[in-house]
């Protein structure tokens, strides 16, 4: 059994300064094997936000694999955005931006979503789809495959943001590489479910744990735990009290190549 906290939009620079203290005692207190952030540290991919960054990540006990999002190149310096998009991430987060993460017959691989000339749209090209067979082709079948992007291979009919590139060509090479669970951040929104175009990949997005721009929902986080054939999935969420509790619940069964709420 693997247990993944999974955090993401955390925003510094735009972020509720009460609720820091509480998401590292919780987080720390749940005693994870790893604790995935898929991307947007910061705000305006500020030197100082990226400082405030890396010392929330010095204060996790759990090993921790991160991806950029797209809050975490410079918005407004166009020569360093395009010339240098990740030297403040790299320096400060972690070099490698695609990092993958093995134990216990699960293999997590970061995946960049970010295209650096395009400021909200992301896109996998062919380095990212490179990098998605590399890790996961030929793994034994036991083995539990997740792949971690910023921004969501899917969106909801009322989700009015542009899909990311290549999400299409994305999907189907997940379902050869036999992906079981991808996940995102991006929308501020936490939610689990099938991917509806490839239900044998299960889509779970964390909501922003720390940021005061909320849509509809409160800050929150992820815990996975996960059996071969069986998840739990947490939600913990802190309200306007500084303090992060259990929300709810859901559990999904593997059967016949799809996953199935409980």
């Amino acid at each position: 059994m693997t247990r993944i906290i999974h955090l993401s939009d955390l925003h510094f620079g735009r972020t509720r300064d009460d609720l820091l203290d509480p998401l590292v005692e919780t987080v720390n207190g749940l005693a994870a094997d790893l604790v995935v952030i898929s991307g947007d540290f910061t705000q305006r991919a500020r030197t100082w936000q990226f400082e405030q960054a890396r010392a929330l990540l010095d204060r996790l006990t759990a090993p921790t694999l991160s991806v950029p999002g797209n809050h975490d190149t410079p918005l407004d310096n166009l020569i360093v955005r395009f010339l240098w998009p990740w030297a403040r991430y790299r320096r400060y987060i972690d070099r490698n931006l695609a990092p993958v993460w093995e134990q216990d017959l699960t293999r997590v691989a970061g995946v960049n979503s970010v295209n650096p000339f395009a400021w909200q749209r992301g896109r996998i090209g062919r380095t990212a789809s490179a990098h998605i067979r590399d890790t996961f082709h030929g793994l034994p079948e036991e083995w539990f495959r997740i792949a971690v992007m910023h921004h969501p291979l899917e969106h909801a009919p009322e989700v009015d943001k542009r899909l990311m590139q290549g999400a299409a060509d994305a999907l189907a090479l997940l379902g050869e590489t036999k992906v079981d669970i991808v996940l995102s951040g991006h929308l501020h929104l936490g939610s689990a479910a099938p991917f509806r175009a490839a239900p044998g990949t299960l889509f779970v997005q964390a909501g922003t744990g720390l940021s005061t721009r909320l849509r509809d929902q409160d800050n929150t986080f992820n815990l996975l735990t996960l059996a071969r054939d069986d998840l739990r999935i947490d939600r913990y969420a802190a309200g306007q009290a500084p303090r992060f509790t259990l929300a709810d619940t859901s559990r999904f069964r593997w059967a016949e190549g799809v996953w199935h709420r409980l």
